[in-house]
């Protein structure tokens, strides 16, 4: 499901909010429209449909400021050939051809620590362990040297000799590597600068030439070389220097074994890939995979096959693409882009967005929605048209294709949604929570078909759990599932509902949902009876609860996500400001306002809040009215609490739980001590289409037209 950015409200009145049957109603009035839509939306005339015949996704890409999901190496592989090739102007030149079914490995030619270098394998392959489990990327390869084959294991990506350095001495300090590598205290670093030797006609011969080199201590590497249009050649790449004095030392030492060949500068302007066996995925000497390390900049490696399961990428949860790859360097850091027909990326959006067995019109108003929003995007990502993320919307390759989702968008093909001549920013998300964000009350700016709508968007709580809101015989309060507990058909004498529990050992949760690495408020046993507080879902897309937060964790939470930091412990958090759908645009912290760009940063601020529809439950906010007319505020106050007993004694209450009745005869659980929890509806900014939303229209009967003319307002369906 797509959730491209959102946050929530606090204050948020139910009057304000759009209950089902208000959209009922709605529906009912434009049901009659439904006919007269079908046929202005038909085929308008607009003048030239904006189109897209391939797109570019960014898989793995640094685009600074805006985008960065970055790998040291990316491993390929295809049930047929995979074609490699150089990306020109002109077309894509040949290189060379894989094997059927062999995997062949890339890297960026950047600054590299080497972390160790041994003769035995099983100590270069516990470097390598050792650094995984530090949160490292190494590769272990192996070049030849004048005591024969060595194993080498090289670690990350840094686009500075500097930024290698520092990563050099971090991993030379840990004390495992330490005594793996026998205590050096300094490591050396590989980089992008070379010599080039000579010219051969076999992968095999290059391999000889690179051996001469390692016989008198100089790093050396066979190598495909291309330049223009030419065939490739296969070379030597003779060092792998960080700067131009290390170069020219290395020039020095490698004239002792060139045995003829003459030695020149690198070309800067030549393509190369670096041949290097490569044992880190197999963790064997045997078997090596082929790496290929390509220049930082200038060359852009094609990947094609003709397979009809396209080509595997590992390091992307072993996903199947259609299409080719582009494999280069970009801002310093390997990017790999997958280029494919464009209604083809679609299958698999619509696949990855929405699941398969919804409605077919739904479907189809997930396609022409993710077809729009791509193609208003355009190149947003420098190299690419968008990532493969929900920065974009989601795209999880052949996996995500289903026989639904390719119907939906061939039956789709080429139509997309304008507004007054021109492609609209068709955003969505999974759950609008019952209304629909206006763009304007989310991220600061005015779109005219942007605006608040109800949404029925209840379908994702079908099949869930009830849960109940329950206090404990010490008076912790928590969650319990509706099956773990039965009515005991007892009350209290305020007339609250006692359970009881039906079996040993219950947890009840912080929050109406089971997880595992969250401790539970407390254990009850068979027999123990609970009062009941009131009765939820289990949190999901529709309705959600986080939380209770002491003012500490939640300050933590907010740390370095305000532009301004909240000062001092968080006393009280409220929504000063609410939009046209109840969602918080403004919110207080201690009575200051939160620098935040806009009000969608709430969601992140907060520890990753699903969406911008929320209220703040503010545990020790109350009012308490005392002897002479005097009025308390709470936690302004945070004087002694007394309470009066039945039997007329004045005592200081004791624990932070405190249980208040209000008029209407609600019990309300606060706390002596302020917490925070945030009870929400949704998931994901909620602006634009509700994707549940869309699933409750289409099975209401409505089509996708009419689903994304609701959503979008005063939008037009056209198609070139």
């Amino acid at each position: 499901m797509k959730v491209v950015s959102v946050h929530a409200d606090r204050n948020d009145k139910r009057t304000v909010r759009f209950g089902i049957p208000k959209m009922m109603r709605t529906i009912t009035v434009l049901l009659s429209l439904l006919l007269i839509l079908s046929i202005w939306t038909e085929r308008p005339s607009l003048g030239a449909v904006p189109k897209l015949d391939t797109v570019r996704v960014g898989i793995f890409l640094e685009v600074p400021g805006k985008y960065k999901l970055n790998t040291t190496s990316t491993t390929f592989s295809s049930a047929a050939a995979i074609q490699v090739g150089l990306r020109q102007p002109a077309g894509v030149s040949p290189i060379f051809q894989t094997k059927a079914a062999e995997t062949i490995r890339f890297t960026l030619d950047d600054y590299k620590p080497i972390v160790v270098e041994n003769a035995n394998f099983q100590t270069a392959l516990a470097v390598l362990k050792r650094l995984k489990a530090l949160g490292g990327t190494g590769i272990l390869t192996s070049l030849y040297q004048s005591s024969g084959l060595v194993y080498q294991v090289i670690e990350g990506a840094y686009a500075t000799a500097a930024e290698a350095r520092t990563a050099a001495d971090r991993w030379s300090k840990d004390s495992a590597i330490a005594g793996l590598i026998g205590g050096n205290s300094k490591l050396d670093l590989k980089g992008p600068l070379h010599l080039e030797a000579g010219t051969f006609t076999s992968k095999a011969d290059a391999i000889i030439g690179a051996q001469s080199f390692g016989a008198v201590g100089v790093d050396a590497f066979p190598a495909l070389k291309q330049t223009g249009a030419a065939a490739s050649t296969y070379t030597v790449l003779v060092g792998a220097a960080t700067d131009a004095a290390s170069l020219e030392n290395v020039k020095a030492l490698a004239t002792k074994g060139a045995n003829g060949i003459s030695l020149r500068p690198l070309d800067a302007s030549s393509v190369y890939m670096a041949l290097r066996d490569d044992y880190t995925i197999a963790e064997s000497a045997q078997n090596p995979l082929t790496l290929y390390t390509v220049p930082m900049s200038g060359a852009k490696i094609s990947l094609s096959t003709t397979a009809s399961t396209g080509i595997k990428l590992v390091e992307r949860y072993n996903r199947s693409y259609r299409g080719q790859f582009e494999v280069s360097g970009f801002n310093n850091k390997l990017a790999i882009i997958n280029e494919l027909p464009f209604e083809q990326y679609l299958y698999a959006v619509v696949g990855a967005e929405m699941p398969s067995s919804w409605s077919a019109e739904a479907l189809k108003a997930q396609a022409v929605a993710a077809r729009t929003y791509a193609i208003y995007q355009g190149f947003g990502f420098q190299i690419a048209h968008v990532v493969d993320t929900t920065l974009s919307q989601a795209y999880g390759g052949i996996g995500s294709e289903k026989p639904s989702t390719i119907a939906a968008v061939d039956a789709t093909s080429g139509e997309v949604a304008m507004y007054n001549g021109k492609v609209i920013e068709s955003v969505f998300s999974s759950s609008a929570g019952g209304a629909t964000a206006d763009a304007k009350e989310i991220w600061g700016s005015d779109v005219a078909y942007l605006k608040t709508v109800s949404s029925p968007d209840e379908s994702s709580e079908k099949g869930l759990n009830r849960w109940y809101r329950v206090v404990l015989p010490n008076g912790d309060v928590g969650y319990v599932r509706e099956d773990l507990v039965e009515d005991s058909g007892q009350k209290t004498a305020i007339g609250q509902a006692l359970l009881r529990i039906k079996g040993d050992g219950v947890k009840v949760r912080p929050i109406p949902l089971v997880q595992d690495d969250v401790p539970a408020v407390g254990q009850a046993n068979k027999g123990t009876l609970v009062v009941m507080l009131e009765k939820v879902s289990q949190s999901n897309e529709m309705s959600w609860i986080r939380g209770p937060y002491t003012p500490e964790a939640l300050l933590a939470l907010t740390a370095g996500k305000l532009n301004k930091p909240i000062s001092g412990p968080i006393r009280t958090l409220e929504a000063s400001q609410i939009g046209p759908s109840g969602r918080p645009t403004e919110l207080l912290a201690n009575g200051v306002k939160l620098a935040v760009k806009t009000p969608d940063s709430f969601r992140a601020a907060f520890g990753g809040l699903p969406s911008t529809r929320f209220d703040i439950d503010e545990t020790a906010r109350m009012t308490i009215a005392g002897t002479d007319g005097l009025v308390q505020e709470r936690p302004a106050s945070s004087s002694v609490l007394v309470v009066v007993g039945g039997d007329g004694q004045a005592k200081e209450l004791a624990g932070n739980n405190i249980f208040i009745m209000n008029g209407e005869g609600k019990l309300r659980a606060a706390t002596k001590n302020p917490t925070f929890r945030f009870v929400g509806n949704g998931n994901g900014h909620g602006v634009g289409l509700s994707q549940y939303g869309a699933r409750g229209l289409a099975e209401l009967g409505y089509d996708y037209k009419y689903i994304l003319q609701y959503y979008y307002k005063d939008i037009k369906i056209v198609k070139d």
